[in-house]
């Protein structure tokens, strides 16, 4: 790109910037240097043409250190950027295969249930598209959504970025339960009072179903045997089956298991919910599927209105 810099015509040299770039990102030369592959000293003199090109200097040098100058975070702030885009690119081009199967990639948090997680790819798939999905942890999957890694993401918590960084919508707001095997079933006639000291599957303090949970547990002021906590929903369903403790869950998490009567209705708690958001992050590029998945998605088989479950 050519650019005037004190009225002078000039050439940026992009693998130059590059080379700031990462100088920068990897905390000095020696680091940057074994990162890209090139020689200390080949490094330092790049830098220096660099700096020559741009006709000012990017670092303040003192006893073999480098710490960026106020012009160099300048350059910085739009190397990164530069760059960002340069792998949002990639990352769209690799979103069109040969094919022309437009690929879309999707995180879910492992606490989601996977019925929701199955309902976005099928309709993922119905628009001819191929999918990825990758379950994690809420902060390393936003990271993956903000770095283009994955197009969409399900999550249960809207994440604290800033305005326009993302776009969410919610799609689901499911009733939560308490359930549990056979064993608990005669607890549905007393219920709440009924649940006082008996053993509770729970998920970990910082779930909003856990918060939830708490409210009403200090309402109806219950002492609970707390035996298990786990964020892993599947884990709760199996221990609860076992018949180990009750366990509390969003209805749509657990149709499934009272319809096969491996697990029961105990109670139901009233003006109790947990939230399901559906989000993408805002790109120069769009994901022409999941943007259109983004727009029209909508459980196909759920109703967020409580229903009445086999007991």
């Amino acid at each position: 790109m050519k650019i005037v810099i004190d009225g002078k015509a000039t050439w940026i040299n992009y693998h130059h910037l590059y080379c700031f770039h990462t100088i920068v990102l990897q905390g000095g030369l020696t680091k940057a240097s074994e990162f890209l592959g090139i020689g200390q000293s080949a490094l330092s003199i790049q830098m220096k043409q660099f700096e020559a090109q741009l006709g000012f200097s990017l670092f303040e040098r003192s006893h073999r250190k480098m710490k960026v100058n106020e012009r160099g975070q300048v350059v910085l702030s739009y190397a990164k950027e530069i760059f960002r885009l340069g792998d949002e690119m990639v990352q769209t081009l690799n979103d069109r295969p040969a094919s022309d199967r437009v690929h879309v990639q999707i995180g879910a948090l492992d606490t989601i249930p996977k019925h929701l997680t199955v309902e976005l790819v099928s309709q993922a798939l119905s628009r001819k598209s191929s999918v990825t999905v990758m379950e994690g942890k809420p902060l390393e999957l936003l990271n993956d959504l903000m770095d283009h890694r994955i197009d969409l993401l399900l999550t249960n918590a809207l994440p604290q970025v800033r305005p326009g960084q993302i776009f969410a919508k919610r799609i689901a707001r499911l009733p939560l339960w308490v359930v549990g095997s056979k064993a608990f079933l005669k607890l549905k006639d007393n219920f709440p009072e009924s649940i006082k000291s008996q053993p509770f599957i729970l998920p970990t303090a910082d779930s909003n179903v856990r918060h939830e949970f708490e409210n009403f547990r200090q309402l109806h002021q219950l002492p609970l045997d707390f035996l298990v906590e786990t964020q892993d929903i599947m884990v709760q369903k199996l221990l609860a089956i076992k018949g180990l403790g009750l366990s509390i869950m969003p209805e749509f998490a657990v149709k499934e298991f009272l319809i096969k009567r491996e697990l029961f209705l105990i109670g139901k708690i009233p003006r109790a919910f947990e939230e399901i958001f559906l989000i993408s992050a805002a790109r120069k590029i769009e994901n022409p599927s999941a943007a259109a998945i983004m727009r029209t998605f909508k459980i196909q088989s759920h109703s967020t209105q409580t229903r009445d479950a086999p007991s």
